[in-house]
């Protein structure tokens, strides 16, 4: 007879370690608030861990950096798009080497506020990382559902030109969609469904693409012009509105949130996770952006499918845009979902009891009426608001320039304390300077661009 027995030291290290992290977790628990107990469940593995950073990054957003390459070109646009990647890798790993950090010593940290809390104090993260992040995520709810509400005006128009639907009506019902999607519980409960997102996410990407050279190589396409439009001053500022959307498609602004969805141990998921999530990025981001702007050049629109319409007149198969519209609108969804988790933890901290169970009657209620009120509101705003392309310049500048750029470099030389003389420590500040700068620049564009089309717009326009 035998016993299974550990067969090495690591073996011993590794069994007391997920001992004693579960123990934490549950000392935790008894007395956490009941926004991370419901919301934020700690039971994931590193793929559910892909799947989630994977729909809050490869998100249809990424049909705009065409239009980002018209206002930089071939050269800077590619440059911007790589640096893009690998800073953002690069932070996102920082962010997960200090979580990890904090868990060993025994403070996991499951938010952004948390983090700025105990890193840089607690009024950085009261009122500038929270405040930020919730403007950043609640934002990004209201992207979606009026990309959402275009898509599906996209199709209403293709099968009925001369339909009197409005862009606001449109927005309405997909909004009832993400009421539906809402109720969801927990984070990790969307596991499956960012599974299916990431699919959807490659199978659009793959339509834009295709679609691009099918028209590029096509007489139906236009003449390709790749010259940078407009005088010296809208060119410029141009560079910077481009900046803000390229930081707003790899942002992610819930790092934090989605390693807190890990079962513990999280040493090393984090990284795993991440790397499942970039190989999707690097296929999507750079064959989108390249295919679109070679075919439509200049003229490549806020969003590259509206290329794929001419006066109309499609220019490829019409099934052919209807099904890219359907792949695009199921992922809006999940995307919008995802985005809507830190609301629904501020939310349930507020109105749950996490003395009560999670589907009793006193959490459940309150979590429908203000999950409710959330979409509605988020829903109402993208009715009344009708300006994607403005609306993701200013929320790149604004929230995912600090919370993906510049926080995650602060927060490693604060809390592992690299020597001054090492070439991490001097990268790090580097990143910080360059993305505040940028991100300032960047901020006062966006409001300039605001201000140009303001005469344009129109409460509950039908753009």
């Amino acid at each position: 007879m035998g016993t299974l027995l550990p067969t090495s030291t690591s073996e011993v290290r590794e069994n007391l370690e997920k001992a004693n992290n579960s123990l934490q977790i549950d000392q935790q628990q008894k007395d956490v608030d009941a926004g991370a107990l419901f919301v934020l469940k700690s039971k994931g593995s590193w793929k559910h861990c892909g799947y989630h950073l994977t729909t809050s990054i490869v998100a249809p957003p990424l049909l705009s950096l065409p239009y980002a390459f018209t206002l930089l070109g071939w050269t800077a646009g590619i440059f911007c798009l790589v640096i893009g990647a690998l800073v953002t890798f690069y932070s996102y790993n920082l962010l997960s080497l200090v979580l990890e950090r904090q868990a060993k010593l025994g403070n996991r940290q499951l938010r952004f506020r948390d983090m700025a809390r105990d890193i840089l104090g607690p009024r950085w993260g009261r009122y500038f990382v929270g405040p930020i992040q919730f403007a950043v995520c609640y934002g990004a709810v209201v992207a979606c559902n009026l990309l959402g509400g275009q898509c599906m005006k996209a199709i209403y128009l293709l099968s009925n030109p001369n339909g009197s639907m409005k862009l606001y009506e449109f927005v309405i019902i997909f909004g009832c969609f993400m009421l539906i999607l809402a109720q969801i519980p927990s984070f990790h409960s969307l596991r499956h469904i960012n599974l299916v997102s990431l699919v959807l996410c490659l199978l659009y990407s793959a339509c834009a693409v295709v679609g691009s050279i099918y028209i590029g190589n096509s007489s139906k396409g236009p003449e390709k012009d790749y010259s940078l439009k407009g005088d010296t001053e809208n060119k410029l500022f141009g560079i910077f509105n481009a900046l803000s959307i390229i930081a707003t498609t790899y942002g992610n602004g819930i790092i934090p949130e989605i390693q807190a969805t890990l079962a513990p141990p999280v040493k090393g998921k984090m990284f795993k996770g991440l790397s499942v999530c970039y190989a999707v990025v690097t296929v999507t981001f750079f064959s989108v952006a390249i295919s679109g702007y070679w075919a439509f050049g200049n003229q490549s629109e806020g969003l590259i499918l509206s290329n794929f319409v001419d006066n109309g007149n499609p220019l490829v198969p019409k099934w052919f845009i209807y099904m890219t519209n359907i792949f695009t609108i199921v992922q809006l969804s999940a995307v919008g979902v995802v985005y809507l988790q830190p609301t629904n933890e501020v939310l349930e901290q507020t109105f749950g009891d996490p003395k009560s169970p999670q589907f009793s009657n006193r959490n459940v209620i309150p979590r429908l009426i203000s999950r409710s009120l959330a979409i509605t509101i988020s829903t109402i705003i993208a009715a009344m608001l009708p300006f994607f392309g403005d609306i993701n310049s200013l929320i790149g500048a604004f929230g995912f320039m600090p919370l993906d750029f510049v926080l995650p470099v602060i927060f490693f030389n604060l809390t592992f304390k690299p020597s001054k003389r090492s070439p991490i420590f001097w990268l790090n500040v580097t990143i910080a300077v360059v993305f505040s700068t940028l991100g300032a620049i960047a901020a006062i564009a966006a409001v300039r661009q605001i201000a140009l089309d303001a005469k344009n717009y129109q409460l509950f326009a039908n753009v």
